[in-house]
């Protein structure tokens, strides 16, 4: 009798600490409530070097962009949104959900002629989407390698490709330059180069194989669809429709940045309608998102943030982000919740109903119901990224660095963290100018009205509380020091897990001269590691059509050999 009286209690106890447990936290089925019979589409775009302030909706006086700002008005905007400060790191964490320092890729982007690319270690996105019923489709900038074909985006996951793959084509020729000595002709359809398509320009030819994606899409399988967009990346360039529109603007590389941010804006306007059309609009989820900061020099605008392009400072890595869907619980608001572009691979997933089996493996967290719903948001920190490859070397610095670091952490190491409201830079974390609007409209204005950084020279530490100062205009390294202690041992906790960077020098035999003019993969299986074995026909394939020869080796041998040299000249 007490034994059994002793299970029944136990049951009790039991079956009220599971009803508790329920009322306190709500189910986790914002997506099969919202969409029982089918996985939502999901469309990704990503816009390239768009400042935070190039937008409307963040009060640009400048640029106009209506249909942006009546989505993000009409979805959540993300202002406490996170990229990387480049195009390949950000595109890497999109594709991953992780760090750099887990796939290799802290350093720098991957260049053209670079025998590197995105490792194949962990399934991508679309691959994962793609065993989950999704039809994959890809148009625009690639930029995470392709020295070999199972670097390619059709060998990673998309069932279709339109665009390039190298950082930055010329948006009507599609001729794409890694210094002087190396151009060729980048824009691929699939795995073929699509000479015939050279004259339109980038945005509206990818705006166009979208519509015919969507077209041509059977309704009843869910669509993943990667808008990779190269404008407003340079070379500036617009035609002279959108340009007329901005005549006005004095400066030129504000007037073709403005240009080209404004055919980004219609052709996500003609994208969205292509999609109510077609009837896919009501069970759609729309990401929208820069890839880093702009870059001033190039007509982008972060102001009032600090910095832009390349650096860690607000300027480089906070980004215009938001969220359209029907399926959003709470819509036309604002989040301050602390997301990051890693964060999209494990939302993306469990949206489509194939959640991540071993979220440990990931530096990404599923964030919809933080955006859908305004639960609290299980990201506390970001790590921007440990990069040992841009370690300062001075002697001078050595002492400093070592009294700055407390004996924890080199902080002649480029690195940055935020964890909570604090914000940890170290090493050389790009160029901490601010540059004001005031040098764009109106008459032409000289870099002199730029405010120069005040606090770099000499410096190897800053800390700030970027939510009361998201400016950093007030470095608090000195006077909080037991903060830069705590944020300096998290660094050297992530570093234990970081993997060694990968920056091989550029290979000669990648020149376009030596394979028909074209960027395409260049290194085969006898040349390198082994292919996947569903790959090695496909790599006999490429081989037969570049099949390297003995005059082609010696000729990118000389030409190796005289790019050396003229650099040499450069310092003599």
């Amino acid at each position: 009798m007490g034994v059994r009286m002793a299970l029944q209690r136990g049951v009790h106890a039991l079956c009220m600490a599971v009803l508790l447990c329920l009322s306190r936290t709500p189910l986790a089925l914002p997506h099969a409530t919202a969409h029982q019979q089918q996985p939502p589409h999901l469309v990704f775009v990503m816009v390239d070097d768009q400042g935070y302030s190039d937008v409307g909706y963040h009060g640009s006086q400048d640029i106009r962009t209506p249909v942006l700002d009546q989505l993000a008005a009409q979805g959540v905007k993300l202002e406490n949104y996170y990229v990387q400060p480049i195009c390949s790191p950000s595109r890497s964490q999109l594709m991953t959900g992780r760090y750099q320092i887990h796939t290799g890729l802290q350093h720098s982007i991957i260049r053209s002629r670079q025998p590197l690319c995105l490792p194949p270690d962990g399934p991508t996105l679309p691959e994962r989407l793609q065993r989950a019923g999704y039809d994959t489709h890809m148009v625009g900038k690639w930029h995470l390698g392709f020295c070999r074909r199972r670097c390619l985006p059709t060998a990673r996951g998309f069932r279709s490709f339109l665009g390039s793959l190298t950082g930055g084509a010329d948006h009507f020729s599609f001729r794409s330059c890694d210094g002087a000595e190396a151009c060729g002709f980048d824009l691929h359809d699939g795995e073929r180069p699509a000479w015939e398509m050279s004259g339109n320009y980038s945005t509206r030819l990818y705006t166009e194989r979208v519509k015919e994606i969507l077209r041509s899409h059977h309704g009843r399988t869910p669509l993943f669809l990667y808008v990779a967009l190269q404008a407003a990346h340079s070379p500036l360039q617009a035609p002279a429709q959108l340009l007329q529109r901005y005549r006005s603007l004095d400066n030129r590389p504000r007037r073709h940045y403005a240009a080209m941010l404004g055919g980004v804006d219609e052709a996500v306007g003609e994208i969205v309608e292509e999609m109510r059309v077609r009837g896919y609009y009501r069970n759609s989820v729309l990401v929208y998102s820069s890839d880093n900061g702009g870059q001033p020099l190039w007509g982008g605008s972060n102001w009032p943030l600090r910095g832009g392009k390349g650096s860690y400072w607000e300027g480089g890595v906070r980004a215009v982000g938001f969220v359209h869907s029907p399926l959003l619980e709470r819509r036309g608001v604002v989040s301050h919740a602390l997301i990051h572009v890693s964060d999209w691979y494990p939302t993306l997933l469990s949206l489509a109903g194939a959640p991540e089996p071993d979220p440990r493996r990931l530096d990404g967290y599923d964030v919809w119901g933080t955006i859908s719903r305004g639960l609290p948001c299980p990201r506390t920190e970001i790590l921007f990224n440990i990069d040992p490859v841009s370690q300062r070397l001075s002697e001078s610095d050595q002492q400093s660095l070592t009294v700055s670091g407390f004996g924890i952490w080199d902080t002649g190491v480029r690195a940055a963290l935020r964890v909570g409201h604090w914000k940890l830079l170290t090493g050389n974390v790009g160029d901490g100018d601010w540059f004001p609007p005031q040098m764009f409209p109106g008459e032409p204005q000289r870099w002199k009205d730029m405010e120069k950084r005040q606090d770099q020279r000499g410096k190897s530490v800053w800390l700030f509380n970027i939510s009361a100062d998201p400016y950093e205009r007030m470095d608090l390294a000195d006077a909080r020091p037991e903060v830069v202690k705590l944020l300096l041992s998290r660094i050297a906790e992530y570093n234990r897990t970081a993997v060694p960077a990968q920056n091989p020098p550029d290979d000669p035999m990648a020149d376009p001269q030596l394979h028909g003019g074209v960027w395409t993969p260049w290194l085969t299986q006898e040349e390198g590691e082994s292919e996947h074995s569903n790959e090695v026909a496909d790599a006999h394939n490429s081989k037969a059509r570049f099949k390297p020869c003995k005059v082609c080796r010696l000729r990118a041998l000389f030409k190796k050999v005289r790019s050396r040299l003229q650099r040499a000249a450069l310092f003599f």
